[in-house]
């Protein structure tokens, strides 16, 4: 450097790379710091005045509310579908349940060309029961016949109490001749049970009607099929008594 030259000044002035704060040097915001992070519904929070802030965070607050509201309401709801299609007294599906599971199981029958058979029970020698013991007696009759068709089942399978004394079971995966030894089987089983009523030993017998899905054909239509042959087996039945 030459005598009389003064020496140059050099900026002294620190330079930040990688901070999540960037310094605004434009106009009226030259010299504010501001957060480029934080959003809020995806608006940075910088661009948000308190007043239009503080409202997005009691909407926010509000949604969540009404979402646990919401899942409250769902599960209050599912809990009354099971009830309603849920026969009170034995615990298996009513005939509004079992219907519903008829048809859906009659649906997948029908895409995948697998078959699928309804049983239809009606108890014989029931109503005596109920006359001579009284209604507590027959109750304890059609619990137990609910447990014996769900216990000699399988889990994919449907058991169901139609109305009064009578069942209904369908049989997934099962055609005509496998169905028909199901239902001798149940059948059996059903008869070989005994009650004691008063100091006296009591059986209940079924007749059954056995009925495999057809293709197109409406759940109606498929469950008075099945209700005919019962009744034609239980006719024959006592017959030839």
């Amino acid at each position: 450097m030459k005598i009389g030259e003064s020496k140059p000044v050099r900026d002294t002035q620190p330079v930040r790379t990688g901070s999540s704060r960037a310094q605004q040097t434009d106009g009226a915001t030259q010299g504010r710091v501001i957060s480029d992070n934080t959003t809020i519904m995806g608006i940075p929070e910088t661009e948000l005045t308190p007043k239009v802030r503080d409202a997005i965070m009691a909407l926010m607050q509000e949604l969540d509310r009404f979402r646990q509201e919401l899942d409250v309401a769902k599960k209050r709801i599912a809990h009354l579908e099971t009830i309603a299609d849920q026969d009170t007294l034995t615990g298996i599906l009513n005939r509004r349940g079992f219907v519903g599971a008829m048809n859906r199981v009659k649906s997948y029958a029908d895409r995948y060309d697998t078959p699928a058979s309804l049983v239809y029970f009606d108890l014989n020698k029931f109503k005596p029961v109920n006359d001579l013991y009284g209604h507590a007696a027959g109750d304890e009759v059609l619990r137990r016949i609910a447990e014996i068709l769900s216990q000699n089942t399988r889990d994919s399978d449907v058991v169901g109490r139609l109305g009064g004394d009578e069942f209904g079971v369908i049989l997934v995966n099962s055609d005509l001749p496998t169905a028909e030894a199901k239902a001798k089987q149940l059948a059996e089983a059903i008869s070989a049970e005994s009650y004691n009523f008063d100091g006296k030993t009591e059986h209940v017998h079924a007749a059954y009607g056995v009925y495999t899905f057809i293709k197109g054909e409406g759940l109606d239509e498929t469950l008075a099929k099945a209700d005919k042959k019962m009744f034609a087996a239980k006719q024959a039945s006592n017959s030839a008594r």
